[in-house]
């Protein structure tokens, strides 16, 4: 089995894998890994499964030492790190490589395996990030704007009188209290926003019929009604350590 970790600013995301997929996955907070806490809920995860490798994407420096020396201390493993060195499965046509983010290319890398190439990922997290796999298979750049949570709770914490929400579909295009509005706002409108987005970066690709694959945490709210989105795929970052991880 194979243990994958995710490290993201508010969770990270966990999953054991075997050689063709993504087993069983969960969440932490990244906070646990500053803590002390996190080595024994991750051993709980693992359970009596023989570990033989591990891989992991962060984007809190900070915390991803934390996490490789616990997987040294419990399974006597060296982790990988996923970056712009170790990929595999898609190239890099970039001018700064190593400032990609990683779990945007453990998308990419998962995504091209799946859907071919071109192909775009929507990764609606703490911000929402587009990335672009070219016709020749590689990570090309991409898109990062505010996360759905992020852009409503900036309107909560700078206004008097704009209270904190839960994210949730609505129906209307008209709110009828100031929650609704809100989440018109919010909602409708993240779907207006990623549907140009789409539809700029299929005029550039030259590619009308351009596979859209999205995942994170707004990933299904979203897609619900937004063709343009081809798939949705929960997994997508964990598959893509599980395959650079066997390509090793």
């Amino acid at each position: 089995m194979i243990l994958l970790f995710d490290i993201g600013n508010t969770h990270t995301h966990i999953g054991l894998a075997d050689a063709r997929r993504v087993l069983k996955q969960t969440d932490i907070p990244t906070l646990t890994w500053f803590g002390g806490g996190a080595p024994a809920l991750v051993r709980k995860f693992a359970g009596k499964n023989e570990i033989a490798g591990a891989a992991l994407c962060s984007v809190v420096p900070r915390a991803t030492p934390l996490v490789r020396k616990a997987v040294r201390s419990v399974w006597r493993l060296d982790a990988l790190a996923l970056n712009s060195k170790t990929i595999r499965g898609v190239g890099v046509d970039y001018p700064l490589p190593a400032s990609i983010g990683p779990d945007r290319l453990a998308n990419a890398v998962a995504a091209r395996r799946r859907f071919g190439a071109p192909v775009v990922v929507v990764d609606f997290g703490t911000a929402v990030t587009f990335d672009v796999v070219n016709a020749r298979g590689d990570y090309i750049g991409g898109i990062i704007a505010p996360g759905l949570a992020a852009m409503t709770d900036y309107l909560h914490e700078k206004t008097a009188l704009l209270p904190k929400i839960r994210i949730r579909e609505i129906k209307s295009a008209i709110g009828k209290s100031t929650e609704q509005a809100m989440l018109v706002g919010a909602v409708h409108g993240y779907r207006g926003l990623v549907r140009g987005l789409i539809a700029e970066l299929k005029r550039e690709l030259r590619a009308e019929n351009l596979p859209v694959v999205a995942t994170g945490g707004y990933a299904r709210l979203i897609a619900a009604r937004l063709p343009e989105i081809s798939a949705v795929a929960p997994d997508l970052t964990l598959e893509g350590l599980r395959l650079v991880w066997q390509a090793k």
